[in-house]
């Protein structure tokens, strides 16, 4: 049997899916936009705690096995631990409600709500659970120091920057792998690869290698302080903005143009 669709030669089921992918990724945008100040709060705290799941299960292997890339394999705990609890991590913001703030289903105000509520809780949350594994895992100490090293003494160069910038593509590549799927399967083999890339390679990611950072501070025998994490911490988010919005979101945008302006005529949900 033969036919355009058999033969190859219309894109029309291929377009298909990515027009149901946008949309979905348009509608969760603008539900995630939509949410109140309590509702941001609170989910960007549960996602923090719980990407501090991942990280004590990367402590843990690491210091096991010595391998990083192991490490990262077990640190996939706390991606999954957001899939599965659908709370918010800072860097999945940039595609989501990107998207819906370019269709105009929101506004700008609602995204700065979104990011900095969230990226604060973030840091809030992880803090205080890594103070809670320090208290429960002194074994753990010395590796949580170790791993903190790799990031807080990490001065600014192109290296680092080129780090941070990878790991921002690398989370909303894998917010758009899971968006782009029905299939729960796939969503997780996102989370699980996504996790391998950003924590076994080391990449510098804000919310994460911020919570290794704070666990290591917490023993008491971290040879740097809060203005070391802070410096780092300062261009290393920037990285991570260029990095999800410029390599994935904005190209993103620009393949379903066509979409995005049918998006546009309608008229923009007021501001909440």
């Amino acid at each position: 049997m033969t036919g355009p669709e058999q033969s190859g030669t219309t894109p029309g089921p291929l377009e298909d899916q990515l027009e149901e992918a946008f949309d979905r990724t348009v509608e969760e945008g603008a539900q995630r936009l939509h949410r109140r100040w309590r509702e941001v709060l609170v989910t960007g705290t549960f996602g923090g705690m719980e990407v501090g799941t991942g990280v004590l299960a990367l402590l843990a292997v690491q210091e096991a096995t010595g391998s990083p890339l192991l490490a990262g394999l077990a640190f996939s705990i706390g991606f999954l631990a957001l899939l599965l609890g659908r709370s918010e991590l800072f860097t999945e913001g940039f595609l989501l409600p990107v998207v819906a703030l370019a269709a105009k289903r929101a506004t700008w105000s609602q995204l700065a709500r979104l990011w900095s509520g969230t990226l604060v809780m973030n840091l809030v949350g992880g803090w205080i659970i890594t103070w809670l594994m320090m208290r429960g895992f002194p074994n753990l100490h010395g590796q949580a120091v170790e791993s903190a090293r790799h990031f807080a003494q990490a001065p600014l160069s192109v290296e680092t920057f080129s780090l941070a910038i990878l790991a921002g593509s690398t989370i909303t590549l894998m917010t758009r792998m899971q968006h782009g799927t029905d299939s729960m399967l796939g969503k997780i083999l996102a989370a699980v690869a996504g996790a391998f890339l950003l924590a076994g390679l080391q990449m510098f990611h804000s919310v994460l290698d911020s919570l290794l950072i704070f666990a290591a501070l917490h023993t008491g025998a971290a040879p740097f302080g809060y203005a070391a994490w802070a410096t780092w911490f300062a261009y290393t988010v920037v990285g991570n903005v260029v990095g999800g919005l410029v390599l994935v979101t904005m190209l993103r945008l620009v393949r379903s143009k066509e979409r995005l302006e049918i998006e546009r005529r309608s008229d923009p949900p007021p501001d909440r």
